[in-house]
């Protein structure tokens, strides 16, 4: 493994003057694939492809395709394509794709992995196998992949990044599903911010199926960023090569993420506005608003996670995910546990969303009778009666103002979504 870090911030050439010592002693040949993360993620991908692509064309590179690892998020468009890459214009030796996770034209099953290690991972929840698909694109006739990576804490594998973008970035909707579902099984407390965990295990497991299968030479490049307004800091760039470098590269970016992006609150929260980016332009991704405030004690009992996004419309942007939400709503594990005993082909990713968002909680079958550990409330573009159908709380996004949560337990957070909050157990024992 290569990597460069300082938390004060990385130079684009720094950056390029790495990505050139490690490419170079590697053998790279004419066809070349990228994949690459999508518009949701804030990262410095931009820094890196536009050199990446001259060293590669220097060393006889004829053709890079790059594939957005979207998982289940919508098609990026052309122009987003060319904004993420940091590319101005392209001619046809560079080709973009998305992933079509649901087209299965697009996909290729190597296998599963076995009930028995889902069931001890989840500790007993899931008992069945989880397939093995990943976009058959990987098995061109590509002479090496280049896998580009972010890593910030994550609720469904404690951090992002590494051979994540494989399994389940590049998969089907069978491993989607069963994946984050497991994932929500072992749930957000347990998982987000922790380096190495059961869902990370789950993950490691698929990838380990992909990678026995693929001939073709992979080499990791995995970020760590801050974001300052509305520009990108890069922290750290790390190289490997192989299954095991993947790992590697991800441990190290873990240790400089668990630095960068977890934020200390001395006591717990009453009430949050995270403030949601134009990126995140559906509740799916604007999610992350409450999965980041869920770590233990950092709520409140009855507390109120807001999120702020004025230009959020809709659930999802796909049909059939966004009529799973409003026809089921947000509500906690045991609710939509039972609810799935009796609807067993609802889709289960759908279910892992609404019950990360909703949070904790408890329900009593017996009687129909739920109770959320604290509050989420829409201030969005999204209509108040919706908001009810969805038993989500509504407010005006007019109405808010920052100088309103500066007082001793309330927050108000900009770039909502970004930091993992902590509770600082030590001062708030005091």
């Amino acid at each position: 493994m290569q990597f460069i870090e300082d938390l004060k911030g990385l130079s684009k050439d720094k950056i390029e003057h790495l990505v050139f010592n490690f490419l170079n002693n590697v053998k790279t040949g004419e066809n070349i694939l990228i994949i690459h993360p999508d518009y949701t993620r804030k990262d410095f991908t931009q820094l890196i492809v536009p050199g990446l692509i001259k060293l590669l064309k220097r060393k006889g590179a004829r053709r890079v395709d790059f594939l957005n690892a979207s998982g289940t998020h919508r098609n990026m468009e052309e122009n987003e394509f060319l904004k993420k890459l940091g590319i101005e214009s392209h001619d046809s030796s560079i080709n973009f794709f998305n992933h079509k996770f649901d087209d299965p034209s697009h996909l290729i099953n190597l296998g599963e992995i076995s009930g028995g290690f889902v069931q001890d991972k989840t500790g007993g929840e899931i008992k069945i196998p989880i397939p093995v698909n990943v976009n058959k694109l990987i098995f061109n006739d590509y002479d090496l992949i280049v896998a580009i990576s972010a890593t910030v804490p994550h609720e469904a594998t404690g951090f992002s990044g590494g051979l994540k973008i494989f399994f389940p970035g590049i998969s089907g909707p069978e491993v989607i599903d069963l994946f984050h579902w497991a994932a929500a099984m072992i749930s957000i407390e347990n998982l987000i911010g922790t380096v190495n965990n059961a869902a990370r295990d789950i993950l490691n497991e698929g990838a380990r199926y992909i990678f026995r299968n693929l001939k073709t030479r992979v080499v990791s490049f995995n970020m760590v960023n801050a974001e300052l307004e509305n520009a990108v800091l890069p922290l750290g760039l790390y190289f490997a090569a192989g299954y095991e470098g993947f790992i590697e590269a991800y441990e190290a970016a873990c240790n400089l993420s668990i630095k960068a992006h977890i934020k200390y609150i001395d006591i717990p929260l009453n009430k949050v506005v995270q403030v949601m980016p134009e990126n995140y332009d559906e509740i799916w991704t604007a999610g992350k608003g409450s999965y980041k405030l869920q770590r233990p004690g950092v709520m409140a009992e009855n507390g109120e996670i807001i999120l702020y996004g004025p230009h959020i419309k809709v659930f999802h942007s796909n049909d059939s995910i966004n009529s799973d939400i409003i026809n089921t709503g947000y509500h906690c594990r045991d609710y939509l546990k039972n609810y799935l005993e009796r609807h067993p082909g609802f889709c289960k990713n759908s279910a892992a969303h609404l019950m990360n968002v909703a949070g904790p909680g408890k329900y009593d079958p017996s009687i129909d009778c739920e109770k959320l550990k604290f509050k989420i409330t829409l201030a969005t573009a999204i209509t108040e009666e919706l908001c009810k159908k969805v038993n989500l709380n509504y407010r005006n996004p007019d109405t808010l103002k920052k100088i309103d949560f500066q007082s001793s337990g309330k927050l108000w957070i900009e770039d909502g979504g970004k930091y993992l909050y902590e509770l600082n157990t030590k001062k708030a024992e005091v």
